[in-house]
């Protein structure tokens, strides 16, 4: 019975210790388990630790871009002051030259063109006494001094032409004079070899086609060397009485300001003006308005604030407007200046121009 018990407590006992193993084992089991996984969720921290690093590195790399913009940014802050600068002196002239546009924009043709009559009754109302700023007793002088006229002031031409015409009086003088004697007495105007080729040329066509004498016709004159259109109207209109109109510099930079024609070509400037005009006004209507344009419309600052049809005038805000720098502006008679003709006429309100030096 003993030893039965016996047998039976040693197999209980094994079971039991046989189930503490098995139990053992399992919490064994469980906690390497529990390690690999620890170890799992460690491995994994780690590699997205290691993988977003570099994001956080690559601020680190690319901080010297951040310093580059640091190092232009005084060129970027420059650039705007500049560009606030200019757009604070813009204001100033920019409204000046756009405020009569409005007003404008839809001008029809008839409006422009009593516009443009009144205007001319104005510049007739001031300049009375608008005459051909250059000196003549004849047709033939005038021929000569408006072909010497070109790229050089009138006065300069008035200045010269008095020890011209006294060595060569007529065609046939000038035809038979010697190159270099002619171009020494021209050489003041500027590009005298080809002026005196010129003065050569025309006048042995008058002297051989003419008898002598300076055609009264158009077609006629414009066959002459050196005579274009311009030339051809001045001798028209200011030795024959025959109305033309004069495209010279200041004739087509004002009738543009004006707003009478957009034309930049002198023979569709001469044709869209002749049909504003009636014919009778051609030939002081380029007087007055190069009268305007040498005295008070200059070409790069208009004295706007002392023009006597700014009323009138479509551009009025380009130049000075103050009245007192405008009157600084203002040349010859009406600023109190000599004029341009050594030899003016009697009407004339200024003073005659002084002779050349040294002539």
């Amino acid at each position: 019975m003993r030893k039965a018990t016996t047998r039976k407590k040693s197999a209980a006992t094994a079971a039991t210790g046989t189930s503490a193993a098995k139990k053992t084992t399992a919490k064994k089991t469980a906690a390497a388990t529990a390690v690999k996984k620890t170890t799992a969720k460690k491995t994994a921290a780690a590699k997205t630790t290691g993988e977003t690093a570099p994001a956080k590195t690559a601020p680190a790399k690319t901080a010297p871009a951040k310093t580059a913009p640091a190092e232009t940014a005084p060129a970027k802050k420059t650039a705007p002051a500049k560009k606030t600068a200019a757009a604070k002196k813009a204001p100033s002239k920019a409204p000046a030259k756009a405020a009569p546009a409005p007003a404008l924009k839809d001008e029809s043709r008839t409006a422009m063109v009593r516009r443009a009559r009144r205007m001319n009754r104005e510049l007739a109302e001031v300049y009375p006494y608008a005459h051909p700023e250059l000196d003549f007793r004849n047709s033939f002088e005038l021929l000569c001094a408006t072909v010497l006229s070109a790229q050089t002031t009138d006065l300069r031409v008035n200045q010269t032409t008095p020890a011209l015409f006294a060595a060569y009086p007529t065609p046939e003088d000038m035809a038979a004079a010697d190159p270099e004697r002619l171009e020494e007495l021209i050489r003041p105007t500027g590009f005298f070899r080809a002026k005196a080729k010129s003065l050569l040329g025309l006048s042995t066509a008058l002297r051989d086609r003419f008898d002598g004498e300076v055609p009264g016709r158009l077609e006629d004159l414009v066959t002459l060397p050196g005579v274009g259109r311009k030339t051809a109207n001045v001798v028209l209109g200011n030795a024959f009485g025959v109305p033309g109109i004069t495209v010279d510099t200041h004739f087509g930079r004002l009738v543009r300001r004006f707003r009478w024609t957009g034309q930049q070509d002198p023979e569709k400037v001469e044709a869209e003006i002749a049909e504003i005009f009636p014919k009778s006004e051609w030939t002081m209507l380029s007087h007055r308005v190069v009268f305007h344009g040498r005295r008070v419309c200059h070409s790069r600052k208009p004295a706007c604030g002392a023009c006597p049809i700014a009323h009138d005038c479509p551009s009025y805000g380009e130049g000075e407007l103050d009245p007192e720098k405008a009157k600084k502006l203002l040349k010859y008679e009406m600023g109190g200046q000599p004029g341009q003709r050594l030899r003016p006429p009697a009407d004339y309100p200024g003073q005659p121009a002084p002779p050349l030096a040294g002539r």
